[in-house]
Protein backbone atom coordinates (compact mmCIF):
# COMPACT_ATOMS: atom_id res chain seq x y z
CA UNK A 1 0.00 0.00 0.00
CA UNK A 2 1.28 3.13 -0.87
CA UNK A 3 1.36 5.78 1.71
CA UNK A 4 -1.18 8.78 -0.32
CA UNK A 5 -3.33 5.53 -0.64
CA UNK A 6 -4.33 6.83 3.09
CA UNK A 7 -3.80 9.95 5.20
CA UNK A 8 0.02 10.24 5.72
CA UNK A 9 0.33 10.94 9.45
CA UNK A 10 4.15 11.78 9.76
CA UNK A 11 4.22 11.00 13.58
CA UNK A 12 4.17 7.67 12.32
CA UNK A 13 7.48 7.90 10.32
CA UNK A 14 10.12 6.94 12.73
CA UNK A 15 14.00 6.01 12.55
CA UNK A 16 14.12 7.58 9.42
CA UNK A 17 18.24 7.73 7.58
CA UNK A 18 19.09 10.73 5.27
CA UNK A 19 21.73 10.14 2.27
CA UNK A 20 22.93 12.17 -0.47
CA UNK A 21 23.77 15.39 1.68
CA UNK A 22 26.18 17.39 -0.05
CA UNK A 23 27.70 20.52 1.89
CA UNK A 24 28.40 22.32 -1.27
CA UNK A 25 24.66 22.20 -1.47
CA UNK A 26 24.49 24.40 1.34
CA UNK A 27 21.50 25.31 2.33
CA UNK A 28 19.49 23.68 -0.26
CA UNK A 29 20.49 20.57 0.31
CA UNK A 30 18.55 19.37 -2.93
CA UNK A 31 20.17 16.12 -3.49
CA UNK A 32 19.53 14.42 0.07
CA UNK A 33 16.85 11.85 0.68
CA UNK A 34 15.47 9.71 3.52
CA UNK A 35 16.89 6.07 2.06
CA UNK A 36 15.43 4.31 5.28
CA UNK A 37 12.31 4.97 7.44
CA UNK A 38 9.78 3.05 9.47
CA UNK A 39 5.73 3.71 9.57
CA UNK A 40 4.02 2.74 12.54
CA UNK A 41 7.03 0.34 13.31
CA UNK A 42 6.74 -1.42 9.65
CA UNK A 43 9.83 -0.90 7.38
CA UNK A 44 8.79 1.42 3.78
CA UNK A 45 9.46 -0.24 0.73
CA UNK A 46 11.43 1.78 -2.03
CA UNK A 47 7.85 2.22 -3.54
CA UNK A 48 6.61 4.31 -0.82
CA UNK A 49 10.20 5.63 0.33
CA UNK A 50 10.29 7.01 -2.99
CA UNK A 51 6.89 8.50 -2.40
CA UNK A 52 8.08 10.08 0.75
CA UNK A 53 10.81 11.91 -0.75
CA UNK A 54 8.71 13.51 -2.99
CA UNK A 55 7.39 15.81 -0.62
CA UNK A 56 10.72 17.78 -0.27
CA UNK A 57 9.38 20.35 2.45
CA UNK A 58 9.46 16.96 4.77
CA UNK A 59 12.56 15.78 3.73
CA UNK A 60 14.62 19.13 3.63
CA UNK A 61 12.66 19.29 7.49
CA UNK A 62 14.71 16.05 8.26
CA UNK A 63 17.56 16.63 6.77
CA UNK A 64 17.85 20.17 8.98
CA UNK A 65 17.07 18.07 12.12
CA UNK A 66 19.83 15.42 11.35
CA UNK A 67 22.04 18.54 10.55
CA UNK A 68 21.27 20.60 13.34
Amino acid sequence: MLLTEEKIDYSKITDISINGIDYADYPDFCDAYIEDAYYNGIPLTEDQLEELNEDRDFVYEKVMNFLF
